[in-house]
């Protein structure tokens, strides 16, 4: 007779009969079993145009009536933006007086919404925009998006990431002019970059920095297959507005091998470093192999990238998917797809030169086993996570061999695994905070947009921790911390 343990293997749900023996002389009874996990519940007919149910059904986020984040986290607003896995990643402007966010949405139809932020607790959508013959537009389309400040004028570059068999699959960004906001009849496309070499997909993520130069520099992440060095393109945006016809590219980050797949580098990010006076580039990728490793940068000299220190074949590595460092460039904060926590690394030995390559983290945390992390905001000595199902976590890192859970909020409310067995991505994708007054908004693939506050969290400025104020928000006016040194 099957056990219980047989027919969980067996099934995941759906009715499930058991003989369960009755006593010597009577008849087995026969006993119907309702199991719950995940299953096929929903089959996507469009791989393009997924929803509007999940996938698979199983275990509920359940969290009781008015339960559902710690007492220290506010809700201040919230906007549905579409329903099942629709939503990607989320921007805010850093300026009081420009409250706007933006918010990519995949899949058919592709493209972004800006929300007004004037009352944060009245959060609005106040423009839309979606790429043109969208139902013949193959994949997810909108992922990552950046703003930037250029002479003047606010800039919105929304990445893009099409499949072949459909129109623009190497396009990787489009590039509109929104100065005019919140007047949205302003809201202008001034250009589209497409990816170098003809490699297809475009940008996967894209990370807008000012460099010590002085110049508003684009990171896009690309494919990366055997004949192509590098993981990253870098875009000089001045030259592109000026119609450079290489769309201003220039230089590239190498993604060193081995890579184990064809895929790039994965969420990146580019910071100032104060004591060594560099720009550094934080690479992680590819995603989905053994083979993936994280890698330091310093690209001071874009058409020359130097390679600092790396992390490759560390114990658990599974990929490469997210690397955040602290403000002071000491510690670096990972991520890797898989039921991982957040490891946490001393970049130190690297970077001073004992050990060539890092493979042991001092420290690590998570929320939840089953579940897998997504992207990271620094604010030290806070991490604000954005956790797919996990949703907003906060966590406190002053110690980064002990961090610890200071705030949380679950934005998702679907079943574990929605996406089917394994497919955990679903729910919180992006997190974006305000320096100025702290507003902590996230991106969440099936809820939507969410706005909070976190009790004694009132607005964020390195100086004030005794670290450099370096995070991911630009200074687009005055540049990073240091002086300016001339293009190289």
């Amino acid at each position: 007779m099957p056990t219980l343990r047989d027919v969980r293997r067996r099934f995941r749900v759906g009715l499930c009969e058991l003989l369960v023996p009755a006593a010597r002389g009577a008849r087995p009874l026969l006993v119907v079993i309702v199991l719950a996990g995940t299953s096929d519940l929903i089959a996507q007919t469009n791989p393009s145009d997924p929803g509007p149910h999940p996938q698979h059904a199983g275990s509920p986020q359940n969290m009781p009536p008015g339960m559902r984040g710690s007492r220290n986290i506010h809700v201040l607003s919230h906007i549905p933006l579409g329903g099942f896995v629709r939503v990607t990643d989320i921007e805010i402007e850093q300026e009081m007086s420009r409250p706007f966010a933006y918010v990519g949405k995949r899949w058919q139809p592709s493209g972004f919404d800006v929300i007004s932020l004037e009352d944060p607790e009245d959060a609005a959508v106040i423009y839309s925009w979606r790429i043109e013959n969208a139902e013949l537009h193959q994949g997810w389309g909108s992922s990552d998006g950046r703003y930037f400040k250029l002479n003047g004028r606010y800039y919105y570059v929304q990445g893009t990431s099409y499949r072949q068999g459909g129109p623009d699959s190497d396009l990787g960004a489009i590039v509109f002019d929104v100065t005019g906001l919140p007047d949205v009849s302003t809201v202008e496309e001034v250009g589209r970059i497409r990816s170098p070499d003809g490699i297809p997909s475009g940008f996967h993520n894209i990370f807008m920095y000012k460099h010590s130069d002085g110049r508003a520099l684009l990171f896009a992440t690309t494919r990366s297959p055997r004949n192509v060095p590098y993981g990253v393109v870098i875009y000089d945006m001045e030259h592109f507005l000026a119609g450079d016809p290489n769309f201003g590219l220039v230089g590239s980050v190498p993604l060193p091998e081995p890579r184990g797949t064809a895929d790039g580098y994965h969420d990146i990010y580019v910071g100032y470093h104060p004591a060594s006076g560099q720009d550094r580039f934080y690479g992680p990728g590819p995603e989905v192999t053994m083979d993936g490793g994280m890698y330091v940068y310093d690209v001071s000299d874009v058409a020359n990238p130097r390679l600092l220190t790396q992390i490759v074949g560390a114990m658990g590595q599974t990929g490469a998917h997210t690397f955040v460092p602290t403000p002071d460039g000491r510690f670096a904060f990972s991520m890797t797809l898989g039921e991982k926590p957040m490891l946490v690394w001393d970049l130190k030995p690297g970077l001073d030169g004992p050990v060539q390559n890092i493979t042991r983290p001092i420290g690590s945390w998570t929320s939840t086993w089953p579940n897998t992390l997504h992207n990271f905001e620094v604010r030290w000595p806070y991490v604000f996570i954005a956790g797919y199902e996990e949703s907003l976590q906060v966590v406190n890192v002053m110690d980064p061999t002990n961090p610890y859970s200071t705030g949380y909020y679950y934005t998702y409310s679907g079943p574990h695994e929605s996406r089917g067995p394994g497919g955990v991505s679903n729910g919180a994708w992006g997190v974006d905070v305000r320096n100025s007054d702290g507003l902590i908004v996230i991106s969440d693939g099936t809820t939507g947009f969410w706005a909070f506050k976190m009790d004694g969290f009132e607005g964020w400025n390195g100086d004030d921790w005794g670290v450099p104020d370096v995070s991911s928000a630009q200074d687009w006016d005055n540049g990073p911390v240091g002086e300016r040194r001339p293009v190289s």
